[in-house]
């Protein structure tokens, strides 16, 4: 691929995730554009065995957009860093084509893993803010995963997971998946769960209110017909 046909197609991507550029120059200013110019470069390197060198590009772009992502991970086309400081991507991740990713993302491992250590992204996968998935597991494709989420387990296509850990909140169908993650109202399940116990708790309540309240009346009855004997 020549360079203009990348920094087109670059600008294509940037353009339609992200409605604050306005003109194609501004590709060039982009911690996304150039940190992954540097990881093609420095992932080539890295399959050829020149790992010093690899590493040496990746931590030059790593100082300069504050994003890290390990020249061994295998990284599709259309990937959408957006902002990005912070971002971690580790040395066995693989991502699929056209995924996004915003600030303070980790794909990492739980430090208990050797070989395939890091997650494999699906196509089209959406990963909010401050999103952590670490260990060696599959997110399928068109999956959301919600801001400030911890997902340590698979994630199947189609899904929305939110929470701490993670939990899926949302399933659609192969043939219509979900549309953009609303990031301000996202699903609560912890606090699903807990208004679920609450209202259970309280019909447990009522219930064996209304079984005392019948003893009662039992025994009244009772003592009235002790009484007339």
């Amino acid at each position: 691929m020549g360079f203009l046909k990348y920094v087109k197609e670059e600008f294509e991507i940037i353009k339609e995730r992200d409605p604050a550029i306005k003109t194609p120059m501004e590709v060039f200013l982009y911690p996304s554009f150039q940190v992954m110019l540097s990881y093609r470069r420095a992932h080539k390197l890295y399959e050829s065995g020149h790992y010093f060198w690899a590493r040496w590009i990746s931590q030059r772009a790593k100082r300069r957009t504050g994003i890290e992502i390990h020249p061994g991970a295998k990284i599709g086309k259309g990937l959408f860093i957006d902002h990005g400081s912070g971002v971690i991507i580790g040395e066995t991740a693989i991502i699929g084509d056209n995924c996004t990713l915003y600030q303070g993302v980790t794909l990492g491992g739980t430090g208990k893993e050797t070989g395939k250590r890091h997650p494999t992204l699906g196509n089209n996968v959406m990963v909010s803010a401050g999103a952590k998935i670490l260990g060696s597991f599959t997110i399928g494709d068109n999956a959301k995963i919600g801001a400030g989420s911890v997902v340590i387990e698979e994630v199947p296509p189609n899904c929305t997971v939110v929470g701490v850990p993670g939990h899926v909140v949302k399933r659609c169908p192969e043939d219509h998946p979900c549309e953009e993650l609303d990031q301000i109202h996202l699903p609560d399940p912890v606090k699903e769960d807990i208004s679920v116990l609450q209202r259970e708790n309280s019909e447990l309540t009522n219930r064996v209110i209304d079984l005392e309240n019948q003893l009662r009346e039992i025994l009244r009855k009772r003592e009235k017909e002790n009484e007339n004997i």
